[in-house]
C-alpha cells in the first residue's frame, strides 16, 4: 500500500471515525505499511414505530422506521404499513404491513417497539419473547394480611 493511497483514504475520514490501526512490517531494511484500518461509529439508532395520526379520541398509527431521536410524529426513513386500533382485532384492515419491508429493516439493525414486536409478532414476521412476571399478580402485603384476617375470621365459631 503505497503512501498516496493512505492520504487518500485519511482525507475521506469523518467525524465518525473511532480508531485507526495501520500495519507496518520491515521489508530489505525499508518500512513498509502492510494493513490499514478505519473503524467508524455505527449509524443511525434505528427503530421500527408507530406514528399517530387521525383525531381526538380516533387513533389511527403508522408504522415508520425513524431514527430514535425523532420525536414520535417527526421525521422518519420509510412507512411499512398502517394500523387503526379502533377496528375489531379479527377484521382484516386493522394491521396492513408490508411483511418484505419489515423483514428487510430487522436484518439491517432496526429495532422494533414493543406494540410494533407485538403486531410482527401476529402476523408471523418475528417471534417475540413472551414477558411474564408472575409475582406482580400477587398481593402485596397489606391485602395478604387481610386476606389472612378473614380466613381468620371465617374459621373461628361464631
Amino acid at each position: 500500500m503505497q503512501l498516496a493511497e493512505i492520504n487518500l483514504k485519511l482525507d475521506r475520514v469523518d467525524a465518525r471515525v473511532t480508531r485507526i490501526e495501520m500495519r507496518f512490517d520491515l521489508v530489505e531494511g525499508q518500512i513498509a505499511i502492510t494493513g490499514f484500518k478505519v473503524e467508524r461509529k455505527q449509524s443511525m439508532p434505528l427503530k421500527i414505530r408507530l406514528s399517530r395520526g387521525g383525531a381526538k379520541k380516533r387513533p389511527f398509527y403508522r408504522v415508520v422506521v425513524a431514527d430514535s431521536r425523532m420525536p414520535r410524529d417527526g421525521r422518519f426513513i420509510e412507512r411499512l404499513g398502517t394500523f387503526d386500533p379502533l377496528k375489531a382485532k379479527d377484521t382484516e384492515g386493522r394491521v396492513v404491513l408490508d411483511q418484505e419491508k419489515a423483514k428487510a429493516w430487522i436484518a439491517k439493525g432496526a429495532q422494533p417497539t414493543d406494540r410494533v414486536a407485538r403486531l410482527l409478532d401476529g402476523l408471523g414476521v418475528l417471534t417475540r419473547e413472551k414477558r411474564d412476571n408472575p409475582k406482580k399478580a400477587l398481593p402485596k402485603k397489606k391485602a395478604q394480611e387481610r386476606a389472612a384476617a378473614a380466613e381468620k375470621a371465617a374459621t373461628l365459631p361464631a
